[in-house]
């Protein structure tokens, strides 16, 4: 295997929940040797020129794997993100939401990976309910939700395959999986099959609530309307970050929480035991 160091670009265009902890994920400790991490954003924003600026500004720290991350990858300025990175030749992943399902097509027919959480759920952006204190708890509540049931361990393994076929001098092995909550729960590591149980819960409670936050912020004028069903949104996340929390503490009880630190050199390494050393995948 290569000792050269990989070099990952990050391109955050607004958020969703994999957003805020992405390039985290792929080096929890920040003690790998194996990886570089340089990240781009447009804070809230995902006007047009803004995205094709960031991606542009990306391109320039010639990375070895892009990673895009974004709501709505439909959306005109997403685009023109990707149409930077396509003329760069920069082998790239998308992870986004739901809607980016539409496209998955062309952005297969574009040589691009993607990695779409079905469990990611728009926030009810609406002025006379979504303040500050709000969309952090409702980040908080989703992150939650991806980490338990299985999501962040799938976008993990993923971009980390690419990483490894990238390091053995190899053309990247690009995903494309639209993440459901049966692929979420089987890379949970739960095993309590209560536990499980609770974690498909809160998955699917959390993909369903899009469907009132988009009727809530697109469809209903009324505003007395609309406040009442984008907080019931944030309460259905609310309760699938709960329900999610009891499934973790339910693999406590059984000392069976699957843990997947990465070694120095990129590896994941695996252990289900609180006091065990983890140890390296066989061969």
């Amino acid at each position: 295997m290569s000792e050269s160091v990989i070099k990952i670009g990050i391109l955050k265009l607004g958020c969703v929940g994999s957003a805020p902890l992405l390039e985290f994920l792929l080096d929890e400790r920040a003690e790998r040797v194996d990886l570089e991490t340089r990240v781009v954003g447009t804070g809230a924003s995902m006007a047009k020129e803004r995205c094709e600026d960031a991606a542009k500004e990306l391109v320039e720290y010639k990375p070895d794997l892009a990673v895009v991350v974004s709501p709505n990858a439909s959306l005109p300025g997403p685009g023109a993100a990707r149409g930077v990175l396509a003329e760069s030749g920069v082998p790239t992943i998308i992870v986004s939401d739901g809607p980016a399902q539409k496209i998955v097509k062309d952005l297969e027919a574009a040589g691009f990976g993607y990695i779409i959480p079905e469990a990611e759920s728009m926030i009810g952006a609406r002025r006379e309910f979504l303040d500050p204190v709000e969309m952090a708890l409702f980040n908080a509540d989703i992150i939650r939700v991806l980490a338990i049931t299985g999501v962040f361990n799938l976008i993990v393994e993923l971009i980390d395959s690419a990483i490894q076929t990238l390091k053995r001098g190899e053309k990247p092995t690009l995903p494309r999986m639209v993440v459901d909550k049966e692929k979420a729960i089987n890379a949970s590591g739960l095993r309590n099959p209560y536990a499980r149980s609770k974690a498909m819960a809160a998955h699917e409670i959390s993909r369903r609530v899009v469907g009132l936050t988009s009727e809530g912020c697109f469809v209903i004028k009324e505003w007395e309307r609309y406040t009442s069903m984008v907080a019931s949104a944030h309460e259905m996340m609310r309760y699938a970050a709960k329900l999610a929390d009891e499934a973790r503490e339910m693999e406590k009880g059984g000392d069976s929480v699957l843990r997947q630190p990465h070694a120095g050199d990129g590896t994941i390494m695996r252990k289900t035991k609180l006091v065990e050393k983890p140890t390296r995948p066989a061969g």
